[in-house]
């Protein structure tokens, strides 16, 4: 390190703002800054600049005072390099010691020297020996706090203010400390006995870093105090049944119970998933008497996922209960270190923070740091100084914390939740800890770490480090601890007792709140989708009022004109594109007074040009969404177009239906085989979360799918692992061939009186495709058809497909005059509709060739799904030739592909 390096931290921005003011208005600035100015102009003109190189002329006294301002600001930058937060490692050495003063033109003589400069830190004149002893006592003990690289000045002023004034020195009362030492005694009696009962069972204790039971506390103390009246919690499995219990109060019994690994109740089902992934909610009385509401979103295993699903949860509630009143409700995620620094979705969250589409007015992130990540050391962990440096992408503050330091803990947190109530902007809190056993309990630490887990063993753990202290003030003796753990010991060996006696594991249900009214799926519920036709009257009037511009605005005249012909599809029996028909499914659910929310990249024009749900006004910012204008009465609709992101924005979404049964949900893929990116979120959530945790959704995916020549990436959305995730009617996957059917489709999802997730692969070509329209009265009558038959019941050979190829096998067709072949079109491949295609397969007496016809290659798309949903008949398949690339970058190539499987279909070519 550049020996250096540390003087470029000072932020002579600070002192030049104050100078600035001081110019303006002398009053604007502190009296004692004023007397200091007064100087400065009188060394100004009396002698030479102090930026022309003369310096030395300037009187020592006066350089001096800028020298240790120059210290106050390097204190304040960079006094958490030097801090004592990590409880059992000697912290890294980071060269120079703000101790080395000499290199800023301070000697050891100054010290007893009298600086007008004290008035910075509030002590007025003083010798630089207390100016140093009290930023010591800030900012170098056991909190570290980084802030100085928030650009606000206000933000800056006002954290410096608050942590000045007290010299980041806790003041609780006697009884509060009691209080917290009632809080860490349960933390630590816990983990101590599910140890001693449970030897071996995995638990992922929170042992070493168990101040975050008192952190969060003391978040919903002090926020119910300053208004929050709901806590959202999303955390991975690492402490979690120990919040469970102290935080959430989930019944001991019930905990226990769970660890005996016994059967769910009978008719719980669902497949259900191991203890500590598990999601609850709590009503909670503060210490003042405030009712506080408590959530804790249900996790898989894929660390920080957890994180953007709890923020669109937030957001939901902030929305559907809060009227967006962010002093309300807050967010806590808590982080472990190496996954906070390891994890790529955790900066696409923190991306999220500012943004008009994903705000949720600030988020408190709690870093439970081991200083390991499984057996990685944290050397080997990340590149960056701190696991929490990605809080500077937007500016936040970070505090380091001594883990053991259980006052400095809850009195940062308590600093942190009422500047997230002033500022609504995230906070992060660094809690400096370590990890009693291995990854999990039956794991063996001293293979990889020795020397650290040496010093582990000998290490008090938090509970007794603070009796220690309070016992030296008086505060509590041995017998009050004594009759504290007593007590709780006795309380958890009672309800360890009543567990044994209980045969079956309970399943808390969510169906209550928000989710009342809305009952679990049944099987009979898939043989037929429900009515969701619109009454042609109110249709017609959607239409025309999402068509007209207001007379008032001037728009580019290509929107004129496009907006003009969707108006004219609505004439006579109408002949409405898949555009015209998307909207008009968010118009009638908007009447009808269920909310739409929709994001995505580009969803707002849509990346084909397509949807054009929002208007920007010629040679302006302003913008003009026309389903915000059907009727005063209508619920709301929000469309954004995302940040660059597929996980984080999907998972937010997830948590956002999550929280929202009654409002339609939408996130798209600027190409399907994007939803790559969110794979995670597919597969941890959207595909199992009702088996693993009883948890419905109903999420619509909106995947564009077809092979029109764009190339391996630009045109599977990779159907076949969406059909691979299928199982016990967990989700909808739709390939529908007309505008109408999509309406159905999104209606659907609100009419049904269950909840799935859909994913619909749409279109790009057919967008504009002469023949993928719909009459009007496709719009009024019916629901969504599952299998949509050509009629042709004479055939010989019936041709099954989905998708954009039915147009291309239609056109060759009506070319050819084949009648000896029905089209039959799988626009639902799951849940398989069963009855349906019985039905189909009964109508046609003569058929005596059976084929699944699909644009993707052999071993992709829905061929393996229906050889094993199809057992009637057997299926042949035609198709392009297996292959390792889900498209070929020639067009050329591509069409003789698409041509090639018409042949086979149409010609003499045989099928294998």
């Amino acid at each position: 390190m550049d020996k250096h390096s540390y003087l470029s931290n000072s932020d002579p921005g600070v002192i030049d703002n104050l100078y600035k003011n001081y110019l303006q208005d002398n009053s604007s600035v502190d009296a004692s800054w004023q007397k200091f100015f007064e100087g400065f102009d009188f060394a100004r003109k009396n002698y030479a600049d102090l930026s022309s190189g003369g310096g030395e002329q300037v009187p020592e006294q006066v350089r001096k005072e800028f020298a240790v301002l120059n210290l106050i600001n390097l204190y304040r930058s960079s006094g958490h390099l030097f801090t004592k937060t990590n409880p059992v490692r000697e912290r890294r050495k980071y060269y120079p010691s703000l101790d080395e003063i000499e290199l800023i033109g301070l000697t050891q003589a100054d010290m007893d020297v009298t600086f007008h400069a004290g008035s910075e830190v509030g002590l007025g004149p003083s010798k630089l020996s207390d100016i140093i002893a009290f930023l010591k006592q800030t900012y170098c003990q056991s909190i570290g706090v980084e802030y100085t690289h928030i650009r606000n000045q206000k933000l800056v002023k006002w954290l410096q203010d608050k942590m000045e004034s007290t010299r980041n020195i806790p003041n609780f009362t006697a009884e509060q400390k009691r209080e917290i030492l009632q809080d860490i005694s349960k933390a630590v009696v816990f983990e101590n006995f599910l140890q001693t009962k449970f030897v071996g069972e995995k638990r992922f204790s929170m042992e070493g870093v168990e101040s975050t039971i008192p952190a969060i506390n003391g978040i919903i103390q002090k926020g119910a105090a300053l208004g929050i009246q709901e806590v959202v919690v999303g955390m991975a499995h690492r402490g979690r049944l120990n919040v469970l219990a102290n935080i959430f109060k989930k019944t001991y019994e019930d905990i226990f119970n769970e660890f005996e690994g016994k059967e769910f109740d009978a008719d719980a089902l669902f497949g259900g998933d191991v203890k500590y992934h598990l999601g609850y909610s709590a009503n909670v009385i503060t210490r003042d008497g405030n009712k506080v509401h408590l959530s804790l979103t249900p996790n898989p295993s894929h660390l920080e996922t957890v994180g953007p699903v709890t923020e669109g949860i937030t957001r939901a509630k902030l929305e559907q209960i809060y009227d967006k009143d962010f002093n309300k409700v807050v967010t806590i995620i808590i982080h472990g270190d190496a996954a906070i620094a390891g994890q790529g979705v955790v900066y696409e969250t923190v991306q999220m923070a500012k943004l008009e589409a994903y705000r949720t007015g600030g988020t408190i992130h709690i870093v439970a740091n081991n200083q390991i990540g499984f057996t990685t050391n944290y050397v080997d962990a990340r590149s960056s100084t701190y696991c929490t440096d990605v809080a500077k992408v937007i500016l936040s503050p970070v505090f380091h914390v001594n883990a053991d330091d259980v006052e400095a803990v809850v009195n940062t947190v308590m600093l942190a939740i009422e500047f997230r109530q002033t500022f609504h902007r995230d906070v992060f809190i660094d809690l400096l800890g370590y990890r009693k056993y291995g990854h999990n309990e039956g794991d063996e630490p001293r293979f990889t770490q020795p020397l650290l887990y040496k010093a582990i063993a000998a290490h008090a753990d938090p509970r007794k480090i603070y009796l220690e202290k309070l016992e030296a003030e008086g505060v509590v003796n041995d017998a009050d601890l004594k009759k504290i753990e007593d007590e709780f010991k006795e309380t958890l060996q009672d309800r360890l007792n009543e567990s044994k006696q209980i045969r079956k594991t309970k399943v808390t249900s969510f169906l209550e709140g928000v989710w009342k009214g809305i009952r679990i799926a049944e099987d009979k519920d898939f043989e037929k989708s429900p009515e969701t036709a619109v009454d042609k009257k109110v249709l017609l009037d959607i239409g025309n009022k999402i068509t007209d511009l207001p007379k008032d605005k001037s728009f580019f005249n290509k929107i004129v004109k496009l907006q003009g012909d969707r108006k004219a599809m609505l004439q006579g029996e109408g002949s409405l594109d898949w555009g015209m028909g998307e909207l008009l499914a968010y118009g009638s659910l908007l009447l009808e007074g269920y909310p739409v929310r929709f994001s995505g990249q580009d969803v707002e024009r849509g990346t084909f040009s397509h949807r054009h749900a929002v208007l920007t006004i010629t040679d302006s910012e302003e913008q003009y969404i026309p389903l915000a204008h059907i009727s005063d009465k209508q619920a709301r609709f929000d469309i954004y177009n995302s940040h660059l992101s597929e996980y984080a924005v999907l998972g937010f979404e997830y948590g956002y239906a999550m929280s929202s049964p009654q409002t339609l949900t939408i996130w798209e893929a600027q190409f399907g085989d994007f939803a790559n990116g969110a794979q995670i979120i597919i597969d941890q959530y959207l595909s199992s979360a009702e088996d693993k945790w009883r948890r419905m959704n109903n999420i619509c995916l909106f995947l564009p799918h077809g092979y029109e020549g764009q190339g391996a990436e630009h045109s599977s959305a990779r159907m076949e692992r969406f059909l691979m995730l299928c199982a016990e009617n967990n989700m909808y996957v739709i390939n529908p061939t007309t505008p109408a059917n999509f309406f159905h489709a999104l209606r659907r999802q609100l009419h049904a009186p269950y909840r799935k997730p859909m994913v619909a692969f749409t279109p790009k070509s057919l967008l504009r495709h002469p023949k993928c329209v719909s009459k009007i009265d496709d719009f009024t009558k019916g629901g969504f058809t599952e299998i949509i038959d050509d009629g042709n019941i004479g055939a010989t050979k019936l041709v099954f497909c989905c998708g954009k190829v039915y147009y291309d096998l239609l056109e060759a067709k009506e070319r050819e005059g084949n009648d000896d072949i029905a089209l039959i079109r799988m626009e639902q491949l799951y849940p398989f509709p069963r009855k349906q295609f019985g039905a189909i397969l009964a109508k046609y007496k003569k058929a005596k060739e059976y084929i699944w016809v699909q644009e993707e290659p052999e071993n992709m798309g829905a061929w393996l799904f229906m050889t094993r949903m199809v057992s009637e008949v057997k299926l042949k398949c035609i198709s392009r030739p297996e292959s390792a690339s889900p498209a070929t970058g020639s067009k050329k190539l591509s069409e003789k592909e698409k041509n090639d499987i018409l042949n086979k279909v149409f010609g003499k070519v045989l099928v294998k």
